[in-house]
C-alpha cells in the first residue's frame, strides 16, 4: 500500500470518528436541554452528521424533532414545529422507518408519554391541509405492524394520550395490518391479564365515547366465552359490544356532544361543555398544553 493511499484511509477513518463524536455531542445537547439557538447552530453545522461513506450534511428538522421528543425538549420541539412545520414531520429516512407515510414523531411522543409535544404536533397537523390525516397514519409494517398512534396509546395504556388523540380526530375504527382496531387492543389486554385493570377500562371508556358505531375484530371471541367476558367488562358493556342491547343513555348523550366539538380545538373546547365535572377532571393534564400553541 502506498503512503498516499494509507494516509487517505487514515484521514477517512479520522473524519468518521469525528462525525460520530460530533453527532453524539448534538444528541447530548438535546438531552441536556441546551438553549434552542445553540441546538440550531449545532444542527446546521455540516460536520454534525453520523453516517459513514457519504458527503457531510446537516441534521434535518425531522431528525432533530425525534431527539426533542425522546428527551422531552419542549422548547426545541415547539421551535422546530413552528419554523419548519411540514419538514419537521417528514419521514426521517430509511434509517428510522422504511414506510413513507407513517407518523413516527407522533407515535414516538405517545411511546414516551410526551403529552405536551403530542399536543404541539396535533396543532400543526390541524393547521396544514397536507397533514389532516396525519394522526391516522399507520406505522411501519415491519416495526409497528401498521399500528396508528392511537393503537400505540392503547397498547401502552396511555389513557390521557388516548383521549387527546380521539378528541383531535384519530379514528377508533382504524385497523392495523392484522385487522385489529384500538378497541381490540384494549380488549385483548383485558382478556389476558388482571393487571392494570383501571387504566385499561379507562382507555376502553374513552374509545366507546368516540365510537357511535362499535367496530372491532374480537366480537366472536367475546360471544364464544360470554360468561368470562361479562365478568371482565360488566354485563351492560358486554351486551352493548356484542350488539345485544343499545348504548346506554349517557353514552348516547356523549356521542352527540363530542361529535359537535371541532377536533382542532380539543381539549380546550371540552372545558366549556355542560358535562359532569368528573369527566372534565380527566383533562386536567392537558390544561398546560394550551399554553404551548405553535405560532
Amino acid at each position: 500500500m502506498s503512503c498516499g493511499s494509507r494516509d487517505s484511509r487514515l484521514q477517512r477513518d479520522d473524519d468518521s470518528r469525528q462525525r460520530k463524536f460530533l453527532s453524539y455531542v448534538f444528541y447530548q445537547a438535546v438531552r441536556d436541554h441546551k438553549p434552542v439557538w445553540m441546538l440550531e447552530d449545532m444542527r446546521t453545522m455540516e460536520t454534525f452528521y453520523w453516517e459513514e461513506n457519504i458527503s457531510q450534511r446537516t441534521y434535518s428538522p425531522s431528525e432533530a424533532l425525534l431527539y426533542a421528543v425522546v428527551h422531552d425538549h419542549q422548547a426545541y420541539a415547539q421551535y422546530l414545529l413552528s419554523h419548519y412545520s411540514e419538514k419537521a414531520l417528514e419521514m426521517p429516512g430509511e434509517r428510522i422507518c422504511c414506510c413513507p407515510s407513517s407518523a413516527p414523531h407522533l407515535a414516538m411522543a405517545v411511546r414516551y408519554d410526551r403529552r405536551d409535544i403530542i399536543s404541539l404536533i396535533l396543532q400543526v397537523a390541524h393547521r396544514l391541509p397536507s397533514l389532516r390525516s396525519y394522526m391516522n397514519r399507520r406505522g411501519c409494517f415491519h416495526l409497528e405492524d401498521g399500528k396508528t398512534p392511537l393503537h400505540v396509546a392503547c397498547e401502552l395504556l396511555r389513557s390521557e394520550a388516548v383521549l387527546l388523540l380521539l378528541g383531535s380526530g384519530a379514528s377508533p375504527q382504524a385497523e392495523d395490518h392484522k385487522g385489529m382496531t384500538p378497541l381490540d387492543v384494549i380488549l385483548e389486554q383485558l382478556g389476558e391479564s388482571k393487571v392494570n385493570v383501571l387504566p385499561k377500562k379507562l382507555c376502553l371508556d374513552h374509545l366507546l365515547m368516540f365510537m357511535p358505531k362499535v367496530h372491532f375484530k374480537m366480537k366472536s371471541t367475546l360471544l364464544a366465552d360470554s360468561n368470562s367476558w361479562k365478568k371482565v367488562l360488566g354485563e351492560d358493556t358486554f351486551n352493548y359490544l356484542v350488539g345485544r342491547s343499545p348504548a346506554p343513555l349517557f353514552l348516547i348523550a356523549m356521542h352527540t356532544i363530542l361529535q359537535q366539538l371541532p377536533p382542532s380545538q380539543f381539549p380546550q373546547s371540552l372545558q366549556e361543555l355542560p358535562i359532569p365535572t368528573q369527566f372534565k377532571s380527566l383533562l386536567t393534564p392537558f390544561k398546560r398544553c394550551t399554553n404551548l400553541d405553535v405560532v
